[in-house]
C-alpha cells in the first residue's frame, strides 16, 4: 500500500476533498503549512512527514510507530516555499489505486507542487477495506502501478555503476566455468548473480516515457557491461589455457552447454522475448522483479561468456554464433519490455527530451538491427530445417531402419573464412551393428539438399538391455558426450565417432 501526500492551495481544497469523498477515500488534512520544520503540530501529538500508517478515528499521532490518527491538525512541513494558504492532505491507498486517484485529481486541475507517494505497512480506516475490494480483489483497476512509481522503481533496480559492472564480470566468469565444465548448475548460478535486469528495464521505461536520459543510461549500461563480460571471459579463457586447466585444442562444439549457444535459432530468440516481457510485467505490477531478472540474465550472460570462450580458443564459429545470439536476445529483451509496457497503457505525459533527431536515430538503428538479425535467423533456420529433413530422409532408408535419431545440431552458418558449417548427428543403434558409411551418406544428402559444403560428425550411442529369459538389444537415448555401452561378456566400453566432410 501507499501513503499519498498532496500539498494544495486552500482555494482548491474543496475540489480535492470532493474527489476523495467521491472515491470513498478516508483522508487527513493539516490546516496550516509553514516552511522549513518538517513536523506536524497539533493538540494531541507530533508526526514526522514520512509516516507510514494512518488511522482517522482517534485524533492521536504516534511519531515513533509512524501511525497517524487525526482528522485535523496543524502542519509544519519541509517545504521551502510553503505559505499559510497551502494545506497538506494525506490518504492511504492500495498500490493499484494510486494512478487512478492521481488522474482524478488531475482532472480537477489541481496538480499540486508537492505530490509524494511513500510505502506504508498498513492502514486502519473506516473505508480502506472497501478500497482494497475495489482495486485489489475487484476488477475496477488492473495491477499496474503509476507512471511516476514505475520510473522510480526502474531506477532503483539499477545499482551503483561500479558494483553493476563488477557483478556482471563476476557472473560471466562463473558462466565460463559452467560452460567449460558442462555444468548447468554453475551456468544457472551465473544467471542468479547477474544484475542485467535493472539496465534492461531502465531502457524500456525510458523509451516508453520518452525520457532520453533513462534510455541512454540503460542502453549504455547494457552495452558496456556485456562488452566487459566478453573481454573478461576471453581473458579468463586464455588464463585457463596458460595454466593447463583446459586443453587449448578442446573441440568446443562437443560441449553441450557451449554448443547450445553457438547456433542461434527461433527457440533461443524466443527466450529473449519472453524474458523482456516477463521483466516488464514484474516491474509494472507487484510481482517480484528479482526473480524475473534471472530469466533476463539467462538470455544474455551465457551467450556473452560463450563469445569470450570462442575468442580465447580462436573458434570463429563459436564466437560469431554466440555473438549473433547475444545481439538478437538483447534487442528482443528491450523490444519486448517496451511493447509490454505499452500494452499496460503507459505513455509519455507532458514534455519530453526526445528530439526529432534522436527519435529518428533510434528508429533507424532499431530497424537496421532487427532487419539484420531477422534475416540471419531466417537463413539459419532454413539451413537447420533442410539439414534436419535430409537427416530424417537418410535414417528412413531400409539400411538404417534400426537406428534411432537422438539429436541433431548445426553450427552457425555465417562465419567468413571458416570451415564448412558442421552438422553433428547422434544416433542410437543396437550394440552388435556397425554403420561405417552413415557419415558419408548424411553428408552427401545434406549437401545436396542445402546446396552447401558441410562437415558431418556422427556419434553412435550403444546400449544392451537384458531381460529375464532372453537378451534384447535396444537403442536408448543418452548424452552426446560420454555415451557408452558396456557388454555383459567383457565389460568393455564401445564408442565410435565418424567424421566426413563433403565438398
Amino acid at each position: 500500500m501507499r501513503l499519498v501526500k498532496v500539498l494544495v492551495d486552500e482555494a482548491d481544497l474543496n475540489a480535492v476533498v470532493s474527489v476523495l469523498d467521491d472515491e470513498e477515500i478516508d483522508h487527513v488534512r493539516f490546516e496550516r503549512v509553514d516552511a522549513g520544520t518538517g513536523t506536524v503540530d497539533s493538540e494531541t501529538g507530533t508526526v514526522d512527514s514520512e509516516t507510514g500508517t494512518v488511522d482517522s478515528e482517534t485524533g492521536t499521532v504516534d511519531s515513533e510507530t509512524g501511525t497517524a490518527d487525526s482528522e485535523t491538525g496543524t502542519a509544519d512541513i519541509g517545504a521551502e516555499t510553503g505559505t499559510a494558504d497551502e494545506l497538506l492532505v494525506e490518504f492511504p491507498l492500495p498500490d493499484q489505486a494510486v494512478e487512478h486517484v492521481r488522474d482524478r485529481l488531475d482532472e480537477t486541475g489541481v496538480t499540486g507542487r508537492y505530490f509524494v507517494t511513500v510505502s506504508a505497512e498498513s492502514a486502519r480506516t473506516e473505508r480502506f477495506d472497501a478500497l482494497e475490494d475495489r482495486f485489489i480483489t475487484g476488477t475496477e483497476e488492473g495491477d499496474s502501478i503509476s507512471p511516476a512509481e514505475l520510473r522510480s522503481k526502474a531506477l532503483s533496480l539499477h545499482p551503483d555503476p561500479a558494483a553493476y559492472y563488477v557483478m556482471t564480470v563476476i557472473s560471466a566468469l562463473v558462466a565460463v566455468s559452467g560452460l567449460l565444465l558442462d555444468s548447468a548448475a554453475l551456468v544457472v548460478g551465473a544467471m542468479v548473480i547477474a544484475p542485467q535486469v535493472g539496465s534492461a528495464l531502465t531502457a524500456s521505461v525510458g523509451a516508453v516515457m520518452r525520457d532520453w536520459s533513462m534510455l541512454e543510461r540503460g542502453l549504455r549500461a547494457q552495452l558496456l557491461s556485456l562488452s566487459l563480460a566478453i573481454v573478461g571471459s576471453a581473458a579468463f579463457g586464455v588464463a585457463l589455457q596458460s595454466i593447463g586447466s583446459v586443453s587449448p585444442v578442446v573441440h568446443l562444439e562437443t560441449i553441450a552447454e557451449v554448443g547450445e549457444r553457438t547456433s542461434p535459432g527461433i527457440l533461443t530468440l524466443a527466450v529473449g522475448f519472453v524474458a523482456g516481457s516477463a521483466g516488464a510485467v514484474g516491474l509494472a505490477t507487484a510481482l517480484p522483479v528479482s526473480i524475473v531478472g534471472v530469466m533476463i540474465a539467462a538470455a544474455l550472460i551465457p551467450a556473452a561468456a560463450t563469445v569470450g570462450i570462442g575468442i580465447a580458443w580462436n573458434a570463429p564459429s563459436v564466437a560469431i554464433g554466440a555473438l549473433v545470439l547475444l545481439v538478437a536476445n538483447l534487442v528482443a529483451i528491450n523490444a519486448a519490455g517496451y511493447l509490454t509496457l505499452r500494452a499496460f497503457g503507459y505513455r509519455s505525459t507532458g514534455d519530453t527530451d526526445f528530439s526529432a533527431v534522436r527519435r529518428t536515430a533510434i528508429v533507424v538503428a532499431l530497424v537496421a538491427v532487427v532487419v539484420l538479425t531477422g534475416a540471419t535467423f531466417a537463413l539459419q533456420a532454413s539451413f537447420e530445417n533442410d539439414a534436419n529433413g535430409a537427416v530424417n530422409e537418410v535414417l528412413d532408408e531400409e539400411a538404417y531402419e534400426e537406428l534411432e535419431l537422438v539429436r541433431t545440431r548445426t553450427d552457425f552458418l555465417f562465419v567468413p573464412g571458416s570451415e564448412p558449417p558442421g552438422v553433428a548427428v547422434v544416433v542410437g543403434r543396437p550394440a552388435d551393428q556397425s554403420h561405417p558409411t552413415l557419415a558419408a551418406d548424411l553428408g552427401e544428402r545434406i549437401s545436396e539438399t542445402t546446396g552447401r559444403d558441410v562437415a558431418v560428425r556422427v556419434e553412435f550411442v550403444d546400449r544392451q538391455q537384458y531381460e529375464t529369459g532372453r537378451e534384447t538389444l535396444r537403442t536408448a537415448r543418452s548424452r552426446e558426450t560420454g555415451s557408452t555401452a558396456i557388454t555383459p561378456a567383457t565389460g568393455e566400453v564401445e564408442r565410435q565417432t565418424l567424421r566426413s566432410v563433403v565438398r
